[in-house]
């Protein structure tokens, strides 16, 4: 293959790679409008629905990939099945607190949350992974906890959803990280854990006359199929964007969730936003910008070095 051919291959995978984790993080910034549409329903029936028609569709997707004899074999390697279920009660609870969030008009609360979560990761990597922490991000997560502890402060709140959220999906990165399972499989076994629970209780719940499935008509019956979709199409986006773009990219683009959280809350859902909340946002804000410069910076560094050592 010849330079400019190889050149074009090249560009035509970033855009792939861009248009889907772009597709990826607009879903999940969309998502508060979806959970708000089905707010009627309980937080734990809607978690049920999320974990079952998941896992379905996610089976499918393996199954026409061919991956499914893969993701079992996965299963069999040393440590990985109790990993797993750690990350299965991780992901499980933040969706479920997610989804109790949007219900209680607490998005504003969501995009605290992700906008923390870098932050946390940084933190993660300190105390566990013993990764050493530069004066730049030290002082981002300095000015992160200083934001959140002004919350707490002025509004005599904890913000527990916030942080909640953060730590949770920081955490279940963290040992996602550390178990070799592609996040296709993982969420897929993640889910499947969870699949025989959630069908407890739908059936307990139809049993009881107390659920909204089929009961309610068929467009709630719908809405509440569609969490599957919702649930698993920005997560295949998003494989399919990290696999084809720089690292330094997809930092940059994970801070759309929660800008349109932010957008959300304040613009359409007209959650209260005031002095306290504007101070905490302004050092969560301060520190992402700190954090995004001096990871740009060491990326750029390491370039360079790659470049001047290669023959």
């Amino acid at each position: 293959m010849s330079a400019a051919l190889h050149d074009a291959a090249a560009d035509r995978q970033a855009h792939l790679g861009v248009a889907a984790a772009l597709g990826a993080f607009t879903a999940w910034g969309l998502g508060p409008l979806y959970f708000k549409a089905v707010a009627f329903v309980p937080a734990l029936e809607v978690l049920a629905h999320r974990a079952l028609w998941s896992v379905l569709l996610l089976l499918l997707v393996l199954a026409a990939l061919g991956r499914l004899r893969r993701t079992v074999a996965q299963l069999a390697l040393p440590g990985v099945l109790p990993r797993l279920l750690v990350t299965t009660l991780l992901i499980s609870s933040n969706w479920l607190v997610f989804i109790y969030a949007v219900n209680s008009a607490r998005v504003l609360e969501i995009s605290l949350g992700y906008y923390i979560n870098p932050l946390v990761n940084v933190l993660l990597g300190l105390l566990v992974l013993r990764e050493r922490l530069s004066l730049p991000a030290a002082l981002a997560v300095a000015l992160a906890a200083a934001g959140v502890a002004n919350l707490a402060w002025q509004t005599a709140g904890f913000p527990w959803v916030s942080l909640f959220l953060a730590f949770s999906f920081g955490i279940y990165g963290l040992v996602r990280k550390l178990t070799p399972v592609g996040p296709l499989e993982g969420l897929a076994v993640e889910t499947a854990l969870v699949a025989p629970l959630a069908l407890g209780y739908l059936a307990w719940l139809g049993l009881a006359d107390s659920g909204h499935f089929a009961a309610a008509g068929l467009g709630v019956s719908l809405l509440l199929v569609l969490a599957g979709p919702v649930t698993a199409v920005p997560l295949v986006l998003f494989a399919a964007g990290a696999k084809r773009l720089r690292y330094a990219t997809i930092g940059f683009l994970q801070y759309l969730a929660p800008s349109m959280h932010f957008a959300l809350a304040v613009l359409v859902f007209a959650e209260p936003f005031d002095t306290a909340q504007l101070v905490t946002f302004a050092c969560i804000w301060a520190a992402l910008a700190i954090f995004t410069a001096d990871s740009l910076r060491r990326h750029r560094r390491l370039r360079r070095q790659a470049s001047t050592a290669a023959p």
